[in-house]
């Protein structure tokens, strides 16, 4: 994989983006989406693009998106969640390619 040319800050503003539009989607039902991450990985795909160093397939970001959230899920954390989510992106992708 080629180095990402993306930083974790903007990859935090492009989640918050796909959260936003999320809502606005799913606001009849207040958000309510058991399926959420299929939604945002197909929006953040769009967004994202070859940014992180190659096309991530929508799977991936699924299970990206499911790592992230089990993780503050057990830990908690203080950190804004898209900031979380995107450092966890990032952290897993750097570890795979290793």
């Amino acid at each position: 994989m080629q180095a990402a040319q993306i930083s974790v800050d903007q990859l935090a503003a492009l989640i918050t983006k796909t959260g936003e539009a999320h809502h606005l989607a799913y606001e009849a039902s207040d958000g309510v989406d058991p399926e959420w991450a299929l939604w945002y990985s197909a929006h953040l795909q769009t967004l994202v693009g070859d940014r992180i160093g190659r096309q991530l397939t929508r799977s991936e970001i699924v299970y990206l998106f499911l790592t992230a959230q089990k993780r503050i899920d057990a830990v908690g954390s203080s950190t804004p969640w898209p900031l979380f989510y995107a450092e966890v992106f990032l952290a897993e992708l750097e570890s795979s390619d290793a």
